[in-house]
């Protein structure tokens, strides 16, 4: 019976590291070991989940679904074509822009924090849906100092032009003169500046620490990232 393993050929592709013919040839030109061992055919099979490459020198860790986490730092666009500065993109490793990881949601360039990308396109919708309402927490710091009405208007609503009702923060709750914390549920165009400015303050910068269950990983510096193990997607799903 022939097995329904993928060969490793296949596997190299769907991880990234060119057309399936290319990956062939790595293989056939001994530059890919597997667990450790050199192998040169093309046509062995692998369980791909959390198989372990090494690729022309490089060590690489399979994973069938693209699930990672990013400190986004200040500069950079959640665009492929960014128009006035770096790509967030630019950030990964080329295996993973080739799959078409994609931005789960965006983050202004001046914006910094946690940030999600996928390939799977169910969990980017599931996570970007309005109706799951998936709360973001949101470290603000204000040009003025921060009063508490203007924090009781985030927390019972503010009138925005362009939407038919009042937009209210999950949670608002003042951490210092200049300096929110702001969980909302939404994901509006420039939802936290606009909110903050119709309170009456201004935002100065921005970064978001947590969404949902799932905090920004204190051991990560901007522009680094890491994959997303499965308790990290469970978090996901929990409140904040």
């Amino acid at each position: 019976m022939k097995s329904k393993l993928p060969t490793l050929q296949r596997i190299l592709q769907a991880e990234g590291f060119g057309t399936r013919r290319y990956c062939g040839d790595l293989v056939e030109a001994g530059l890919v070991e597997v667990e450790g061992q050199p192998c040169d055919d093309p046509d062995a099979t692998f369980v791909h989940q959390g198989l372990r490459l090494t690729v022309d020198g490089e060590p690489w860790v399979c994973h069938e679904k693209v699930y990672l986490m990013l400190h986004k730092p200040v500069g950079y666009e959640c665009s492929q074509r960014p128009l006035h500065h770096q790509s967030v993109y630019s950030l990964l490793p080329h295996q993973l822009r080739e799959r078409g990881v994609q931005a789960v949601g965006r983050l202004d360039q001046d914006t910094t924090g946690l940030l999600l990308l996928s390939d799977d396109g169910q969990f980017i919708h599931a996570q970007t849906s309005p109706r799951r309402k998936v709360p973001k927490i949101y470290e603000v710091t204000t040009a003025d100092p921060v009063t508490e009405a203007q924090a009781q208007a985030l927390r019972t609503g503010v009138q925005l032009d362009d939407e038919p009702a009042p937009l209210a923060a999950v949670a608002c709750e003042i951490t210092g003169e200049r300096a929110l914390l702001l969980t909302l549920a939404e994901g509006k165009y420039h939802q936290v500046k606009r909110m903050v400015a119709a309170a009456g303050n201004h935002v100065a910068a921005l970064h978001r620490s947590r969404i949902g269950g799932l905090p920004l990983d204190p051991e990560l510096e901007p522009g680094e990232w890491k994959w997303l193990e499965a308790h990290d997607l469970e978090a996901l799903k929990s409140a904040a």
